[in-house]
Protein backbone atom coordinates (compact mmCIF):
# COMPACT_ATOMS: atom_id res chain seq x y z
CA UNK A 1 0.00 0.00 0.00
CA UNK A 2 2.95 1.96 1.00
CA UNK A 3 4.62 1.57 -2.59
CA UNK A 4 1.27 2.13 -4.63
CA UNK A 5 1.29 6.06 -2.93
CA UNK A 6 4.74 6.71 -3.05
CA UNK A 7 4.33 5.95 -7.06
CA UNK A 8 1.09 8.32 -6.59
CA UNK A 9 -1.08 5.80 -7.44
CA UNK A 10 -4.95 6.09 -6.21
CA UNK A 11 -6.27 2.71 -5.60
CA UNK A 12 -10.37 3.14 -7.04
CA UNK A 13 -12.28 0.43 -6.57
CA UNK A 14 -14.39 -0.85 -10.05
CA UNK A 15 -17.60 0.29 -8.74
CA UNK A 16 -16.74 3.39 -8.14
CA UNK A 17 -16.84 5.15 -11.61
CA UNK A 18 -18.50 7.80 -12.70
CA UNK A 19 -22.11 6.05 -14.74
CA UNK A 20 -21.27 7.91 -17.53
CA UNK A 21 -17.97 6.53 -18.27
CA UNK A 22 -19.78 3.45 -18.95
CA UNK A 23 -21.81 4.49 -22.19
CA UNK A 24 -20.04 4.15 -25.23
CA UNK A 25 -19.35 7.24 -26.87
CA UNK A 26 -21.37 7.66 -29.65
CA UNK A 27 -19.13 7.02 -33.23
CA UNK A 28 -17.76 10.09 -35.05
CA UNK A 29 -18.79 10.46 -38.83
CA UNK A 30 -16.36 9.82 -41.14
CA UNK A 31 -14.41 12.56 -42.73
CA UNK A 32 -14.78 11.45 -45.92
CA UNK A 33 -19.17 11.29 -45.39
CA UNK A 34 -19.01 14.81 -43.97
CA UNK A 35 -16.67 16.14 -47.05
CA UNK A 36 -19.19 14.83 -49.41
CA UNK A 37 -21.92 16.49 -47.66
CA UNK A 38 -19.66 19.68 -47.80
CA UNK A 39 -19.45 19.26 -51.74
CA UNK A 40 -23.09 18.57 -52.41
CA UNK A 41 -24.09 21.78 -50.48
CA UNK A 42 -21.58 24.37 -52.03
CA UNK A 43 -22.85 22.48 -55.65
CA UNK A 44 -26.48 23.27 -54.59
CA UNK A 45 -25.89 26.53 -53.40
CA UNK A 46 -23.70 27.81 -56.66
CA UNK A 47 -26.46 25.79 -59.07
CA UNK A 48 -29.14 27.47 -57.76
CA UNK A 49 -26.83 31.17 -57.72
CA UNK A 50 -26.46 30.68 -60.93
CA UNK A 51 -29.98 29.61 -61.89
CA UNK A 52 -30.83 33.18 -60.09
CA UNK A 53 -28.58 34.73 -62.10
CA UNK A 54 -29.43 33.37 -65.64
CA UNK A 55 -33.01 33.30 -65.17
CA UNK A 56 -33.97 36.25 -66.36
CA UNK A 57 -31.59 35.58 -69.61
CA UNK A 58 -33.25 31.96 -70.47
CA UNK A 59 -36.54 33.43 -72.93
CA UNK A 60 -33.69 35.73 -74.49
CA UNK A 61 -31.18 32.86 -75.37
CA UNK A 62 -34.25 30.24 -76.19
CA UNK A 63 -35.77 33.09 -78.49
CA UNK A 64 -32.24 33.36 -80.18
CA UNK A 65 -32.02 29.52 -80.40
CA UNK A 66 -34.95 29.33 -81.98
CA UNK A 67 -35.23 31.43 -84.56
CA UNK A 68 -31.90 29.86 -85.38
CA UNK A 69 -33.47 26.58 -85.49
CA UNK A 70 -36.43 27.38 -87.70
CA UNK A 71 -34.13 30.04 -90.35
CA UNK A 72 -32.78 26.57 -91.69
CA UNK A 73 -35.05 26.67 -94.52
CA UNK A 74 -33.55 28.38 -97.60
CA UNK A 75 -37.65 29.16 -99.00
CA UNK A 76 -39.44 29.79 -95.74
CA UNK A 77 -38.43 32.25 -92.90
CA UNK A 78 -39.80 31.39 -89.46
CA UNK A 79 -41.24 34.30 -87.14
CA UNK A 80 -41.78 33.86 -83.23
CA UNK A 81 -43.28 35.99 -80.54
CA UNK A 82 -42.84 36.06 -76.56
CA UNK A 83 -41.11 32.69 -75.64
CA UNK A 84 -42.42 31.36 -71.70
CA UNK A 85 -39.97 28.85 -69.04
CA UNK A 86 -41.96 26.35 -67.21
CA UNK A 87 -39.05 25.38 -65.19
CA UNK A 88 -40.87 23.48 -62.69
CA UNK A 89 -42.36 21.14 -65.27
CA UNK A 90 -39.58 20.67 -67.62
CA UNK A 91 -41.21 22.70 -70.26
CA UNK A 92 -40.75 25.93 -72.81
CA UNK A 93 -43.52 27.73 -75.10
CA UNK A 94 -43.79 29.75 -78.21
CA UNK A 95 -46.17 32.25 -78.79
CA UNK A 96 -47.52 33.33 -82.22
CA UNK A 97 -45.25 31.23 -84.35
CA UNK A 98 -45.61 31.93 -87.96
CA UNK A 99 -43.50 29.85 -91.09
CA UNK A 100 -43.37 32.47 -94.44
CA UNK A 101 -42.81 31.45 -97.79
CA UNK A 102 -39.88 34.21 -98.98
CA UNK A 103 -39.73 33.48 -102.17
CA UNK A 104 -42.94 34.70 -104.42
CA UNK A 105 -46.45 36.32 -103.66
CA UNK A 106 -47.86 33.75 -100.80
CA UNK A 107 -50.78 35.82 -98.89
CA UNK A 108 -50.74 32.66 -96.06
CA UNK A 109 -48.35 31.67 -94.01
CA UNK A 110 -47.51 27.98 -94.74
CA UNK A 111 -47.45 27.32 -90.85
CA UNK A 112 -48.89 29.75 -87.89
CA UNK A 113 -50.11 28.72 -84.63
CA UNK A 114 -50.84 30.87 -81.46
CA UNK A 115 -48.76 28.70 -79.50
CA UNK A 116 -46.51 25.64 -79.63
CA UNK A 117 -45.37 24.01 -76.32
CA UNK A 118 -42.65 21.38 -76.00
CA UNK A 119 -42.15 19.48 -72.71
CA UNK A 120 -40.51 16.45 -70.87
CA UNK A 121 -43.01 13.60 -70.72
CA UNK A 122 -43.16 12.84 -67.17
CA UNK A 123 -45.02 9.49 -67.86
CA UNK A 124 -42.30 7.88 -69.59
CA UNK A 125 -40.04 7.98 -66.99
CA UNK A 126 -41.53 5.05 -65.47
CA UNK A 127 -40.15 3.64 -68.38
CA UNK A 128 -36.98 5.23 -67.85
CA UNK A 129 -36.82 7.63 -70.74
CA UNK A 130 -35.90 10.75 -70.97
CA UNK A 131 -38.43 11.79 -74.02
CA UNK A 132 -40.24 14.68 -74.50
CA UNK A 133 -43.82 15.66 -76.32
CA UNK A 134 -44.92 18.76 -78.66
CA UNK A 135 -48.60 20.35 -78.23
CA UNK A 136 -49.74 22.84 -81.04
CA UNK A 137 -52.86 24.73 -80.15
CA UNK A 138 -54.89 25.98 -82.99
CA UNK A 139 -52.42 25.60 -86.00
CA UNK A 140 -53.03 26.01 -89.03
CA UNK A 141 -51.50 24.61 -92.14
CA UNK A 142 -51.90 26.31 -95.76
CA UNK A 143 -51.04 24.53 -99.25
CA UNK A 144 -51.34 26.98 -102.21
CA UNK A 145 -51.76 25.63 -105.76
CA UNK A 146 -50.35 28.18 -108.42
CA UNK A 147 -49.01 28.18 -111.91
CA UNK A 148 -45.82 28.69 -110.48
CA UNK A 149 -43.24 27.13 -108.19
CA UNK A 150 -42.40 30.55 -106.39
CA UNK A 151 -46.25 31.23 -105.82
CA UNK A 152 -47.37 27.57 -104.92
CA UNK A 153 -46.82 26.78 -101.22
CA UNK A 154 -46.21 23.09 -100.54
CA UNK A 155 -43.75 23.14 -98.17
CA UNK A 156 -40.74 21.61 -99.64
CA UNK A 157 -37.50 22.70 -99.66
CA UNK A 158 -37.50 22.67 -95.04
CA UNK A 159 -35.94 19.57 -93.44
CA UNK A 160 -39.12 20.05 -90.69
CA UNK A 161 -38.84 16.59 -89.13
CA UNK A 162 -35.32 17.74 -88.08
CA UNK A 163 -36.29 21.61 -87.55
CA UNK A 164 -39.39 20.00 -84.89
CA UNK A 165 -36.46 17.41 -83.49
CA UNK A 166 -33.99 20.58 -83.02
CA UNK A 167 -36.44 22.44 -81.11
CA UNK A 168 -36.58 19.88 -78.31
CA UNK A 169 -34.20 19.10 -75.97
CA UNK A 170 -35.49 15.66 -75.71
CA UNK A 171 -36.06 12.86 -78.16
CA UNK A 172 -39.80 13.31 -79.13
CA UNK A 173 -42.16 10.72 -77.93
CA UNK A 174 -45.56 12.55 -78.55
CA UNK A 175 -46.89 15.17 -80.71
CA UNK A 176 -50.34 16.66 -80.10
CA UNK A 177 -52.61 19.01 -81.96
CA UNK A 178 -55.89 21.18 -80.67
CA UNK A 179 -58.36 22.93 -82.40
CA UNK A 180 -56.06 22.88 -85.74
CA UNK A 181 -57.26 23.61 -89.40
CA UNK A 182 -55.10 22.23 -93.00
CA UNK A 183 -56.30 24.57 -95.75
CA UNK A 184 -55.75 24.06 -99.60
CA UNK A 185 -55.64 26.89 -101.65
CA UNK A 186 -55.73 28.74 -104.87
CA UNK A 187 -55.50 32.22 -105.58
CA UNK A 188 -54.94 32.20 -110.01
CA UNK A 189 -58.54 30.61 -110.33
CA UNK A 190 -61.61 33.22 -111.25
CA UNK A 191 -63.44 32.79 -107.77
CA UNK A 192 -60.66 31.64 -104.77
CA UNK A 193 -60.57 28.02 -103.80
CA UNK A 194 -60.37 26.97 -99.95
CA UNK A 195 -61.22 23.70 -99.34
CA UNK A 196 -60.23 22.88 -95.68
CA UNK A 197 -60.61 20.90 -92.65
CA UNK A 198 -61.03 22.76 -89.58
CA UNK A 199 -61.52 21.77 -85.71
CA UNK A 200 -58.29 19.41 -85.87
CA UNK A 201 -57.22 17.01 -83.30
CA UNK A 202 -54.86 14.48 -83.56
CA UNK A 203 -52.80 12.68 -81.49
CA UNK A 204 -48.81 10.75 -82.31
CA UNK A 205 -47.75 8.24 -79.98
CA UNK A 206 -44.99 5.99 -79.20
CA UNK A 207 -42.36 7.67 -81.96
CA UNK A 208 -38.98 6.24 -79.44
CA UNK A 209 -41.04 3.00 -78.65
CA UNK A 210 -40.55 3.55 -75.06
CA UNK A 211 -42.69 0.75 -73.78
CA UNK A 212 -40.59 -1.82 -75.72
CA UNK A 213 -43.32 -3.08 -78.12
CA UNK A 214 -42.29 -5.81 -80.37
CA UNK A 215 -44.47 -5.23 -83.09
CA UNK A 216 -43.82 -3.62 -86.27
CA UNK A 217 -46.11 -1.01 -86.33
CA UNK A 218 -45.99 0.63 -83.02
CA UNK A 219 -46.58 4.36 -83.05
CA UNK A 220 -50.13 5.10 -83.42
CA UNK A 221 -51.46 8.40 -85.20
CA UNK A 222 -55.43 9.60 -84.45
CA UNK A 223 -57.15 12.13 -86.05
CA UNK A 224 -60.89 13.89 -86.17
CA UNK A 225 -61.81 16.90 -87.93
CA UNK A 226 -64.53 18.75 -90.03
CA UNK A 227 -64.90 18.74 -93.41
CA UNK A 228 -65.99 22.39 -94.49
CA UNK A 229 -66.83 22.79 -90.94
CA UNK A 230 -69.48 20.19 -91.66
CA UNK A 231 -68.82 16.85 -92.42
CA UNK A 232 -66.62 14.67 -89.75
CA UNK A 233 -63.69 13.27 -90.67
CA UNK A 234 -61.94 10.02 -89.13
CA UNK A 235 -58.10 9.21 -89.49
CA UNK A 236 -56.41 5.84 -87.94
CA UNK A 237 -53.09 4.98 -88.89
CA UNK A 238 -50.03 2.52 -87.13
CA UNK A 239 -46.54 2.76 -88.57
CA UNK A 240 -42.83 1.60 -88.28
CA UNK A 241 -40.85 5.25 -87.56
CA UNK A 242 -37.37 3.40 -87.33
CA UNK A 243 -38.20 1.21 -91.14
CA UNK A 244 -35.91 2.58 -93.70
CA UNK A 245 -38.84 2.33 -96.25
CA UNK A 246 -42.61 3.50 -95.38
CA UNK A 247 -44.15 0.92 -93.63
CA UNK A 248 -47.61 1.43 -92.10
CA UNK A 249 -51.28 1.00 -92.14
CA UNK A 250 -53.54 3.79 -92.67
CA UNK A 251 -57.08 4.01 -92.32
CA UNK A 252 -59.65 7.39 -93.50
CA UNK A 253 -63.18 7.61 -93.22
CA UNK A 254 -65.36 11.03 -94.58
CA UNK A 255 -69.00 11.15 -94.19
CA UNK A 256 -71.83 13.60 -95.65
CA UNK A 257 -70.08 16.16 -97.30
CA UNK A 258 -72.41 18.57 -98.88
CA UNK A 259 -70.91 18.99 -102.59
CA UNK A 260 -71.65 22.09 -102.94
CA UNK A 261 -69.31 23.47 -100.27
CA UNK A 262 -66.79 22.57 -102.73
CA UNK A 263 -68.09 24.18 -105.65
CA UNK A 264 -65.28 26.37 -106.39
CA UNK A 265 -62.47 23.78 -106.26
CA UNK A 266 -65.09 21.87 -108.21
CA UNK A 267 -65.17 24.81 -111.02
CA UNK A 268 -61.60 25.49 -111.02
CA UNK A 269 -60.00 22.29 -111.60
CA UNK A 270 -63.15 20.14 -113.73
CA UNK A 271 -64.94 23.03 -114.93
CA UNK A 272 -68.41 21.85 -113.24
CA UNK A 273 -70.72 22.40 -110.46
CA UNK A 274 -72.76 20.64 -108.19
CA UNK A 275 -76.31 21.44 -108.02
CA UNK A 276 -76.90 18.97 -104.46
CA UNK A 277 -75.79 15.57 -103.30
CA UNK A 278 -73.54 14.05 -100.22
CA UNK A 279 -70.20 12.64 -100.45
CA UNK A 280 -68.58 10.09 -98.45
CA UNK A 281 -64.95 8.60 -98.91
CA UNK A 282 -63.05 5.91 -97.87
CA UNK A 283 -59.16 5.55 -98.19
CA UNK A 284 -57.66 2.49 -96.94
CA UNK A 285 -53.56 1.85 -97.34
CA UNK A 286 -50.94 -0.63 -96.15
CA UNK A 287 -47.30 -0.21 -97.02
CA UNK A 288 -44.71 -2.46 -96.17
CA UNK A 289 -41.39 -1.16 -97.13
CA UNK A 290 -41.97 1.18 -99.55
CA UNK A 291 -44.34 -1.21 -101.35
CA UNK A 292 -48.55 0.24 -101.11
CA UNK A 293 -51.70 -1.74 -101.78
CA UNK A 294 -54.78 0.15 -100.96
CA UNK A 295 -57.82 1.11 -102.39
CA UNK A 296 -60.05 4.75 -102.53
CA UNK A 297 -63.83 4.56 -102.52
CA UNK A 298 -65.36 7.73 -103.48
CA UNK A 299 -69.04 7.51 -102.81
CA UNK A 300 -71.85 10.44 -104.18
CA UNK A 301 -75.50 10.08 -102.51
CA UNK A 302 -78.36 12.30 -103.75
CA UNK A 303 -76.08 13.62 -106.43
CA UNK A 304 -77.08 16.40 -109.21
CA UNK A 305 -74.37 17.78 -111.21
CA UNK A 306 -76.69 18.85 -114.51
CA UNK A 307 -79.75 21.28 -114.24
CA UNK A 308 -81.29 22.82 -117.81
CA UNK A 309 -82.80 25.44 -115.73
CA UNK A 310 -79.62 26.55 -114.45
CA UNK A 311 -76.72 25.41 -116.87
CA UNK A 312 -78.50 26.99 -119.79
CA UNK A 313 -77.87 30.20 -119.02
CA UNK A 314 -74.15 29.75 -119.11
CA UNK A 315 -72.35 31.55 -121.68
CA UNK A 316 -69.36 28.91 -122.11
CA UNK A 317 -71.48 26.63 -124.45
CA UNK A 318 -68.86 23.51 -124.10
CA UNK A 319 -68.90 24.00 -119.91
CA UNK A 320 -72.75 23.00 -120.99
CA UNK A 321 -72.18 20.07 -122.49
CA UNK A 322 -69.61 18.92 -120.48
CA UNK A 323 -72.12 19.26 -117.24
CA UNK A 324 -75.40 17.92 -119.59
CA UNK A 325 -72.68 14.81 -119.55
CA UNK A 326 -71.35 14.23 -116.44
CA UNK A 327 -75.52 14.93 -115.34
CA UNK A 328 -75.88 11.51 -117.77
CA UNK A 329 -73.35 9.54 -116.76
CA UNK A 330 -73.86 10.15 -112.92
CA UNK A 331 -77.51 9.21 -113.26
CA UNK A 332 -77.11 6.22 -115.79
CA UNK A 333 -74.78 4.70 -113.65
CA UNK A 334 -76.16 5.29 -110.59
CA UNK A 335 -77.38 3.00 -107.82
CA UNK A 336 -81.32 3.47 -108.52
CA UNK A 337 -82.42 1.91 -105.07
CA UNK A 338 -79.55 4.13 -103.12
CA UNK A 339 -79.54 6.95 -105.40
CA UNK A 340 -75.36 6.46 -105.55
CA UNK A 341 -72.92 6.72 -107.56
CA UNK A 342 -69.71 5.34 -106.97
CA UNK A 343 -66.41 3.12 -107.36
CA UNK A 344 -63.57 1.91 -106.03
CA UNK A 345 -60.30 2.55 -106.89
CA UNK A 346 -57.24 0.19 -106.33
CA UNK A 347 -54.05 0.56 -106.63
CA UNK A 348 -50.66 -1.08 -105.53
CA UNK A 349 -47.03 -0.36 -106.21
CA UNK A 350 -44.18 1.76 -105.51
CA UNK A 351 -44.64 4.69 -102.79
CA UNK A 352 -43.15 6.75 -105.59
CA UNK A 353 -45.31 5.92 -108.36
CA UNK A 354 -48.12 3.79 -107.42
CA UNK A 355 -50.45 1.98 -110.38
CA UNK A 356 -54.39 2.37 -110.40
CA UNK A 357 -56.22 -0.42 -112.09
CA UNK A 358 -58.50 1.62 -114.55
CA UNK A 359 -60.40 -2.00 -116.02
CA UNK A 360 -61.31 -2.76 -112.31
CA UNK A 361 -62.10 0.96 -111.51
CA UNK A 362 -64.87 0.71 -114.92
CA UNK A 363 -65.84 -2.32 -113.20
CA UNK A 364 -66.72 -1.04 -109.62
CA UNK A 365 -68.67 1.67 -110.73
CA UNK A 366 -70.93 -0.85 -113.04
CA UNK A 367 -71.02 -3.25 -109.60
CA UNK A 368 -72.07 -0.04 -107.88
CA UNK A 369 -74.84 0.62 -109.91
CA UNK A 370 -76.39 -2.80 -111.17
CA UNK A 371 -74.43 -5.38 -108.87
CA UNK A 372 -74.54 -4.22 -105.07
CA UNK A 373 -73.45 -0.35 -103.89
CA UNK A 374 -70.60 -0.05 -102.27
CA UNK A 375 -71.10 0.96 -98.36
CA UNK A 376 -68.70 4.14 -96.51
CA UNK A 377 -66.85 1.58 -94.65
CA UNK A 378 -63.78 -0.58 -94.91
CA UNK A 379 -63.74 -3.32 -97.10
CA UNK A 380 -62.08 -6.32 -95.22
CA UNK A 381 -60.20 -6.99 -98.20
CA UNK A 382 -57.30 -8.79 -96.74
CA UNK A 383 -55.14 -5.81 -95.61
CA UNK A 384 -53.85 -5.85 -92.55
CA UNK A 385 -56.11 -3.48 -90.44
CA UNK A 386 -54.35 -3.68 -87.02
CA UNK A 387 -57.33 -3.19 -84.88
CA UNK A 388 -57.84 -0.27 -86.99
CA UNK A 389 -61.62 -0.17 -87.60
CA UNK A 390 -64.57 2.48 -87.77
CA UNK A 391 -67.65 2.34 -86.08
CA UNK A 392 -70.73 1.79 -88.39
CA UNK A 393 -72.35 5.27 -89.30
CA UNK A 394 -74.95 6.49 -87.16
CA UNK A 395 -78.59 6.53 -89.11
CA UNK A 396 -79.56 9.87 -87.14
CA UNK A 397 -76.35 11.91 -87.62
CA UNK A 398 -78.04 14.65 -90.15
CA UNK A 399 -74.72 14.72 -92.51
CA UNK A 400 -75.04 11.26 -93.40
CA UNK A 401 -78.65 11.26 -93.81
CA UNK A 402 -79.97 8.39 -96.48
CA UNK A 403 -77.26 6.19 -95.48
CA UNK A 404 -78.10 2.79 -94.59
CA UNK A 405 -74.51 1.32 -94.10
Amino acid sequence: MRRLLQFGVAEKSPNSAPEADKKPKPPKPPKRRRRWLRRIGITFLVLFGLLLITRPMMPWAVRWYVNRTLDQSPIYQGKIGDVQLHLWRGAYSIRDVRLVKMTGNVPVPLFAAPRVEFALEWDALVHRRLVGRVLMERPELNFVDAPSPEESQTGAGGPWFKIIRDLSPFKINRAEVRDGSVHFRSYATAEPVDVYLSHLDATVDNLTNIKDETTPLLTTVSATALAMDQAKLEYKMKLDPFSYRPTFHMTTRLLGLDVTKINDMAMAYGAFDFKRGWFDLVVEVDAKEGQLAGYVKPLFRNLQVFSLKEDIKKENVLQFFWQAILGVTTTVLKNQPRDQFGTLIPFRGDATAPNTDLLATIGNVLRNAFIRAYLPRLQNSGLDAEGLEFEPPSLDAPIIEGDQS
